[in-house]
């Protein structure tokens, strides 16, 4: 009998680069992976199409398609995960000089208002500057994966033509959330934002979740261990680079490093997979993105996931 091949998008990273080079292989079933240059671009693809049979996808933007019956599953193989307090950015010389200057004020947000980042972005300016998030207007410079969902009202779209950098810097925008600006007139509105999510991992032991993997629903019910297999290998795939880390990485990059400080803090993998080891983390994201209306209702944690693989650590 041919072993399966499954339609596979993930980008190269230190904890699935074992799958891409073969060092790794599921048991039941190969992976035919596909390059997507522009990762978002292939979760627009897999929430809209239903593109590939396993994919990498924003968390929230997960929840959000669940919500909204998408026909795919997760599995809790957690890919990308890290701190938000640096991708808030101002300009220096205007007049906002902290986060709760951008109350009754318009804040740009990079594509859509459900974008991963954002959700844990403005949970920071809420729980630890006080930011009423209801007296922001939220202004998107792109639409959302989900079509169907529906933004509250203070969240409005970016004028055609224009861009987020450019309204911060004439005044139009107090701030922006998103990935590092081009321009170097802009700056992190929160100083020394890296260590101050450290800080929030060893007093909160907050360690945001950012990706993870979804399958398609009518491969589980023709193979209901598909979804364990596709999480054994992911998680063999991760060990490897665990054990990496915890040697001498050579070159490391951002990620690595940041993995390997976080190691530092908890005695303990950076990257745990598997829900009860993340139960804490993947609640308070629902519990953000019921207060940002994002989600109408909390979803039950436990069904987000493939049956078979919700006991499963790794």
């Amino acid at each position: 009998m041919a072993v399966p091949q499954l339609r596979t998008v993930t980008r190269t990273q230190g904890n699935n680069e074992a799958l891409k080079t073969g060092a790794v292989t599921p048991h039941t079933f190969r992976f035919a992976f596909e390059e997507v240059p522009v990762l978002v671009d292939a979760f627009r693809r897999m929430v809209r199409g239903l593109e590939f049979d396993v994919s990498e996808m924003a968390l929230t933007t997960y929840l959000v398609a669940k919500a909204h019956g998408a026909p795919f599953t997760a599995v809790p193989a957690f890919l990308v995960r890290g701190f938000h307090h640096g991708a808030i950015f101002h300009d220096p010389s205007s007049d906002v000089r902290g986060p709760k200057e951008l109350q009754g004020r318009r804040v740009g947000v990079s594509r859509g208002y459900t974008v991963t980042t954002g959700v844990w972005a403005r949970a920071v300016l809420q729980q630890e500057y006080g930011v009423d998030l209801g007296k922001v207007t939220w202004v998107l410079s792109g639409d959302e994966h989900v079509a169907a969902y529906r933004p509250p009202t203070n969240v409005v779209p970016m004028e055609p033509g224009r861009s987020l950098e450019e309204m911060v810097l004439s005044g139009e925008l107090a701030a922006l959330i998103g990935p590092r600006p081009i321009s170097r007139a802009l700056a992190p509105l929160i100083p020394d934002a890296a260590e101050a999510g450290f800080t929030a991992l060893r007093e909160r032991r907050l360690y945001p979740i950012n990706h993870l993997i979804v399958i398609r629903d009518e491969l589980l019910a023709e193979r209901p261990e598909l979804g364990a297999d596709v999480f054994d290998a992911f998680a063999r795939a991760k060990q490897l680079y665990v054990d990496r880390l915890r040697g001498a990485v050579g070159s490391p990059t951002a990620t690595d490093l940041m993995h390997q400080r976080v190691m530092e803090i908890t005695g303990a993998d950076p990257l745990p997979y598997g829900i009860e080891p993340n139960r804490a983390v993947l609640e308070e994201l629902v519990r953000h993105a019921v207060d940002q209306r994002i989600l109408q209702r909390p979803l039950p944690l436990d069904a987000l996931f493939a049956e078979t693989t919700r006991t499963l650590t790794g």
